[in-house]
């Protein structure tokens, strides 16, 4: 072997254990490793010795003799056996036994190599460094596991953490939305109610329609939530009435075509109102405002919107709207008696209202 090919051998401060029961095989040995440049060489005469040595001496490779008193070399391999696999040790079998037996029980055994005395010195240092090329090779392929296993556990926890303050940051956040939602709605309630008292005195008209609105839509089967933001945004369906004057508004008679033009006007006045909302309750104020005047057949008002293009909260608040103004007292009219009121609803099914609503109205006004 050249002196280039000598300098190619993985790391010289290996630590090399010779096991042997003759002093010429182990000095042999020495030779051939140090003049190669190894210098981390151990020794051991017999198995015993040779198992004190690798679990205190922590070698990086063995070459171990078989045929030794007191304890052989697969008497070594086989206490050792456990060992060897869990510190990736290599064994390189050195032995005068030529028999093909004696390489299969000592590779079955756990040794990695085998070469036969009297052996080639170039041989013996190829076999030396491609064995700890190897063990290298797998101990730092290792730690670079053990490494990428500290960064994931490491990140995960970072995530862990990162994931746990954004949950408390959401929560804090959707506590904040809901109160600013809380005071959108306190506000908005109270600009309708504003509208409200100026053609009724109590105020009340507002309040009965979100809770008839969805006493009906619970009697239509709407999902709860659906249910709910129809009982909060209910009560905003004539906001737009705050742009009326109160010349119409509370006229005692009948309104002339051109006042009742500007009456109409107050539905659209609701959804500019209610428009470009971000919160579901606020949306569907705007449709409610917005589409509580249009008539099932087409004929209503602002947009002329017929049957189902008209959103269901619209076509629940017409038929609620009409009901509760036909048997409550107003400027300009006496109350109905609810007799009378139902028979009137009735009587607009698929004209005014839509049909499946007035069926589903007439059966809650009859359970209560």
């Amino acid at each position: 072997m050249s002196q280039n090919q000598l300098s190619e051998l993985p790391r010289r401060d290996a630590r090399i254990l010779i096991v042997d029961d003759e002093p010429a095989n182990m000095l042999l040995l020495e030779r051939i490793l140090s003049g190669a440049g190894y210098t981390q060489l151990l020794k051991a005469r017999d198995g015993n010795e040779a198992i004190q040595q690798i679990l205190e001496g922590k070698p990086d490779l063995v070459l171990l003799d078989l045929m030794m008193p007191v304890c052989d070399g697969f008497g070594v391999l086989a206490h050792l056996a456990e060992y060897l696999v869990q510190e990736h040790l290599p064994v390189l079998v050195l032995t005068a036994d030529v028999t093909a037996s004696a390489k299969r029980r000592s590779l079955s055994a756990g040794a990695k190599d085998f070469l036969v005395k009297p052996f080639d010195a170039v041989e013996v240092l190829l076999r030396v460094k491609n064995l700890l090329e190897t063990r290298f090779l797998t101990l730092e392929l290792q730690h670079q596991n053990r490494y990428l296993e500290e960064r994931v556990a490491q990140r995960t926890r970072e995530l862990q953490e990162a994931y746990e303050k954004q949950v408390v940051y959401n929560a804090q956040l959707q506590k904040s939305q809901r109160a600013v939602e809380e005071s959108q709605i306190e506000v908005l309630h109270r600009l309708a109610q504003a509208a409200e008292l100026r053609d009724d005195d109590t105020g009340q008209h507002t309040q009965r329609v979100g809770d008839l609105a969805a006493r009906l839509a619970q009697q239509l089967k709407l999902e709860a939530n659906q249910v709910e933001m129809i009982r909060l945004a209910a009560p905003l369906h004539d906001v737009g009435k705050i742009g009326v004057s109160d010349n119409i508004l509370l006229k005692p008679g009948r309104l002339t075509t051109d006042e009742f033009e500007v009456m109409k006007r107050h539905a659209m006045i609701g959804g500019t109102l209610l428009a470009a909302g971000q919160s579901p309750f606020v949306r569907t104020a705007e449709v409610i405002a917005l589409t509580h005047h249009e008539r099932f057949d087409g004929t209503g008002y602002p947009n002329g919107l017929a049957g189902e293009e008209i959103p269901i909260e619209g076509r629940i608040l017409s038929v609620v709207d009409v009901f509760d103004a036909l048997t409550h007292e107003r400027p300009y009219k006496t109350a109905w008696p609810v007799d009378d009121a139902l028979a009137e609803i009735k009587s607009q099914a698929g004209k005014h209202f839509d049909p499946q609503i007035v069926s589903a109205f007439i059966e809650l006004m009859e359970q209560a």
